[in-house]
């Protein structure tokens, strides 16, 4: 008996907030160093309209909110009126497929290559003055040594957070939908947010209500200047990515919950507890966000090693209303297509994630049908 699209939990629509979408497969946000210089080139734009469809949602890669946060070769920002008019031929073909887009906002802290930074030779900034272990490759080779940063005083933290704000003003006229804040993964707000990164002892450590006081000052911040319908965040409580960890994720992830509820956000995205297990172990059914998940009253999108059959799984048994995908919708541009079919999947090649040719890794990936 051939199987109906409104038999697949995935693939039944969804209303988040005032967007309504037609299915709950989101495109995650995945950094792929193609943006030279910092500007969305016009590779950027074949790339995600190949992975919009009409009711689709998508974040953009991780985008870079002030010149000195430039932490990355040929990663995205939205700091300048350049950068607004780089994104808007990228907006404007996913809108033009009736895609929904928010762009994710982010400050990588300790976390970054200074030498892409306008301070160069001054230490990175953090919660702390604890370095970073190198960044390797899978064979445990160093790719990148962090230097040591240096602790953000309270008054710096003011400006960040001003930064976000403009940032988030920025992408709305670049005529993004939303934003998403990034608030994962070993990168700033994370390494406020987490016990074994953030060693301060004034109102920004500490206690859990003074680690999550960054990222909720942004969350506010942002919501007054854009409206809070349009913003989400994405959080990681129980990574460890980025040397960034925290004796108790759960009551983090909790804490932020319900913390989000008093601003009415429109999103919370948070990725599973494991993200970063094999492809054999994420299969696996996995309960590790169902208490942020109650706990949360807006649209809960979960993320991190899911395929058809658990993310199908996910959403009958109301684990979560959306579910992001990263690296099976680089490899499938056409992934909700191939989820209805219940089709063979492109395998992602690892090797060229990261490598910045326009094309190859990039838009290269095939489609069912020679057409997209």
């Amino acid at each position: 008996m051939e199987i109906q699209r409104e038999q697949i939990p995935l693939l039944t629509p969804y209303k988040m907030g005032n967007f309504q979408l037609t299915h709950r497969i989101v495109l995650t946000p995945m950094t792929r160093f193609r943006c030279y210089n910092t500007f969305p080139q016009s590779h950027s734009v074949l790339y995600y309209s190949q992975r919009t469809t009409n009711g689709g949602f998508l974040i953009a890669e991780a985008t870079v909110i002030s010149r000195d946060a430039q932490g990355f070769k040929d990663t995205p920002g939205i700091w300048s009126k350049e950068h607004i008019y780089a994104w808007k031929p990228v907006v404007e073909a996913v809108h033009a497929k009736g895609g929904i887009f928010f762009c994710q906002l982010w400050h990588p802290g300790r976390a970054s290559d200074q030498s892409f930074e306008s301070n160069i030779g001054q230490p990175p900034v953090s919660s702390t003055d604890k370095p970073c272990s190198p960044f390797t490759d899978a064979t445990g080779e160093v790719l990148l040594e962090y230097k040591t940063p240096r602790r953000l005083k309270p008054e710096e933290i003011t400006v960040i957070v001003n930064d976000f704000r403009v940032a988030a003003r920025n992408a709305m006229e670049a005529g993004f939908d939303g934003v998403e804040i990034h608030g994962a993964n070993g990168y700033l707000i994370d390494q406020f947010l987490k016990d074994q990164v953030n060693d301060r002892s004034d109102e920004y450590g500490g206690s859990l209500e003074n680690r999550c006081k960054l990222a909720l000052e942004v969350v506010v911040t942002i919501a007054n200047e854009i409206g809070a319908d349009r913003v989400g965040i994405r959080l990681s409580p129980f990574s460890n990515h980025m040397d960034s960890g925290d004796s108790d994720p759960e009551a983090l992830g909790i804490y932020m919950a319900r913390s989000l509820n008093r601003y009415g956000v429109l999103y919370c995205h948070m990725v599973e507890s494991r993200a970063e297990a094999t492809q054999e172990q994420s299969d696996q059914w996995s309960d590790s966000l169902v208490p942020m998940r109650r706990a949360f009253n807006g649209t809960f999108i979960a993320a991190g090693g899911y395929r058809r059959e658990n993310g199908n799984d996910a959403i009958a048994q109301d684990r979560a209303d959306l579910i992001g995908y990263g690296r099976l919708f680089l490899a499938n541009p056409d992934l909700p297509k191939r989820f209805e079919l219940d089709a063979p999947l492109n395998k992602y090649e690892r090797d060229t994630f990261y490598t910045g040719d326009p094309v190859v890794g990039y838009t290269d990936y095939p489609f069912l049908n020679p057409k997209p």
